[in-house]
């Protein structure tokens, strides 16, 4: 779904689910103002017509977010990455994202050890 997009289209929604929502200007800033505010709105029209941005009124202007959940997308795009790049291994996947830091927090680790029982706990 958002690897079809068109690449401006694609770059904004990305901000906007880095964001979780914003106005049209908090989207042009995060993106490092390349574009105009009305080439923002213009993309973020486009992504609403095809269901993937959602907005409502509020007192600064109007709020964009992501319709589809930031995590769902995530989930998908990760999917699709370790499909292509690690032959769909997530265990080849996960080494390689631990060796691209270079101390992990505490809590981080106990999620790690805690995601590896659960998967453990199904494998059985």
């Amino acid at each position: 779904m958002i690897e079809s997009l068109p690449r401006r289209e694609r770059e904004v929604f990305e901000t906007l689910c880095r964001l979780q929502c914003g106005t049209t200007s908090a989207v042009r800033t995060a993106m490092g103002g390349s574009l105009s505010d009305s080439a923002v709105r213009t993309l973020l029209a486009r992504l609403e017509t095809k269901g993937l941005v959602a907005r409502e009124q509020n007192p600064d202007g109007v709020l964009y977010r992501p319709s589809p959940r930031p995590e769902a997308i995530a989930a998908s795009a990760l999917r699709r990455t370790v499909d292509t790049f690690f032959a769909g291994s997530a265990a080849s996947a996960a080494t390689a994202l631990l060796g691209l830091t270079q101390k992990l927090k505490p809590e981080e680790l106990e999620a790690l050890e805690r995601a590896i029982d659960e998967a453990r706990e199904r494998g059985s």
